[in-house]
């Protein structure tokens, strides 16, 4: 293998988030752009798929000039193009691959297919020192909560996931019943900022030794709601900053203490944090703290807030050791929605 450097262009739809990216060696990015659709689907409270592929459809072309020129690169300089083909929503991860299918065979370029989750693990690789190995990772975002263990580069296994509401999915329903509004995880973060997180006591789900690293919120979720009714029925102030920081304190409580039992049972050199959850200001204190505590040996890792969310960069960077594989998709690769991991 020669010592040229590998470019590879990203290209990342599987949501609401349309995104392009060059990134170097699998490390180094030179454009990481992303056209957000926040306030498109804030009037509805979630994402709406067929919204989210219409504004796909319109906006990855221009962005992926857009990239590719401030990267100061042509086509001609790539050496593969990436693209998440799940999971996802099927129509916004078809425009995404479509795109990338066509721009591989217009350019004789070899195609890489990613996961989308395992690109969000992919992401603590950019511009950052390297990893030690075994490592636990918790990916928190609002279509997925899991708990992983990597035991080396490419080899990973699942040690649990979430059996109804993601976290970010908890944050925006709760956001929603109290009208604050889209996206709710950061919304909440801010206002909790404010409350006391032991104002109520809101249940964990544990789910005992069989669920050991499983997770549930939608108990959570439901208790902070009917705490919500039986304040309005009984003509009662509601306390809000209270309400979202102690309702932001159970949710944080189960990851972290589930992250923590992960590493001990595994006996992991390092905990990643990934996923737009992973910018939650709350989670990264609370989780830097017990693993000072309880395992201070350990090293804690997690991305820029810019590289939690969902992004391209961190689909090139998850292409890159497949490139070097020769790992490559052929030209009738197909969008998987329900894609798994591990």
């Amino acid at each position: 293998m020669n010592n040229q450097p590998v470019l590879i262009l990203g290209i990342e739809t599987s949501c609401d988030e349309t995104a392009a990216a060059v990134v170097k060696d699998g490390k180094e990015i030179l454009s990481n752009l992303v056209s957000s659709q926040v306030e498109l689907h804030a009037r509805y409270g979630g994402v709406v798929p067929e919204i989210a592929s219409r504004h796909h459809l319109s906006m990855i072309n221009p962005l992926i000039d857009e990239a590719m020129q401030e990267a100061g690169v042509s086509f001609n300089d790539l050496q593969a193009i990436a693209v998440a083909h799940g999971p996802g929503l099927v129509g916004a991860l078809l425009v995404g691959v479509a795109t990338a299918k066509a721009l591989a065979y217009a350019r004789r370029l070899p195609l890489i297919a990613v996961n989308h989750l395992e690109a969000h693990l992919y992401a603590n690789h950019l511009d950052a020192e390297e990893i030690s190995y075994p490592a636990v990772n918790l990916i928190v975002s609002g279509g997925h909560t899991e708990l992983l263990l990597i035991e080396t580069p490419g080899r990973t296994i699942s040690l649990g996931h979430t059996r109804d509401d993601a976290a970010g999915e908890a944050f925006d329903k709760v956001a929603r019943v109290l009208d604050l509004g889209y996206p709710g995880g950061p919304l909440i973060d801010k206002l909790a900022k404010e409350g006391d997180p032991e104002a109520i006591d809101f249940p964990r789900a544990w789910l005992g030794e069989e669920g050991r690293f499983d997770f549930s919120f939608s108990g959570l979720k439901t208790a902070v709601i009917n705490h919500l009714h039986r304040a309005r029925q009984r003509n009662q102030e509601v306390n809000m900053p209270d309400l979202v920081a102690s309702f932001q304190e159970a949710l944080v409580d189960v990851l972290v203490e589930k992250t923590i039992q992960a590493a001990c049972a595994y006996q992991a050199s390092s905990v990643l944090m990934s996923g737009g959850v992973a910018a939650n200001s709350h989670l990264r204190k609370h989780m830097a703290a017990r693993l000072n505590s309880a395992l201070p040996a350990i090293t804690l890792r997690y991305p820029p807030p810019e590289l939690c969310t969902d992004n391209a960069a961190m689909i090139a960077a998850a292409a890159y050791p497949r490139y070097r594989q020769k790992e490559f998709a052929g030209l009738d690769l197909n969008a998987y929605p329900g894609l798994g991991l591990g």
